[in-house]
């Protein structure tokens, strides 16, 4: 078998606001529980909301995505806090019709177009980002993903007319 392997992470760029509303749901967390331990029963709600605020929303605030090749199949899972997985979608690359960079003159016909659009990249002003054309029964797509050269050298050993690099 002639099948090639290859993973890239990346991290997704965290915004001054989501570090500060971090802290905030923090603060106010401890704020509650010490108020709920003083003897104020009505610290007994807010301390439940921002605990589970705490515990469920803000470990999304710290976003890696995870691009696995393998076998003509893209997979990207979202990592979140370095602690939790979850795979975010599966993209069969024979459904490709391309892939270029996000500024490329490739894409002019689907700008004016109402495409669904996926960004999967790091949000960083210089980054490399990289368009995939994806068709399936759904409709057309444009996803968004940030590659590394190993990434891109194995797709394009399998579809080399696919890959543009203009």
């Amino acid at each position: 078998m002639n099948d090639s392997y290859v993973e890239c992470m990346v991290a997704r760029k965290n915004s001054p606001a989501m570090g500060l509303l971090k802290y905030i749901i923090y603060i106010l967390t401890g704020v509650s529980a010490i108020g709920f331990i003083g003897g104020y029963l009505i610290f007994l709600v807010p301390l439940v909301i921002f605990g589970l605020l705490s515990f469920l929303v803000v470990p999304g605030f710290e976003l890696e995505y995870e691009y696995l090749y393998l076998d003509k199949e893209l997979t990207i899972d979202k990592i979140m806090s370095k602690q939790k997985r979850k795979k975010v979608r599966d993209i069969d690359l024979s459904k490709m019709e391309y892939i270029c960079p996000i500024n490329s003159h490739q894409l002019d016909p689907y700008k004016s177009r109402n495409l669904k659009v996926s960004d999967y990249s790091s949000k960083e002003e210089n980054a490399r980002v990289w368009v995939i054309v994806y068709k399936d029964q759904s409709g057309d797509e444009l996803i968004g993903i940030e590659p590394n050269e190993e990434l891109l050298k194995a797709i394009k050993t399998v579809y080399p007319r696919k890959v543009v690099e203009y």
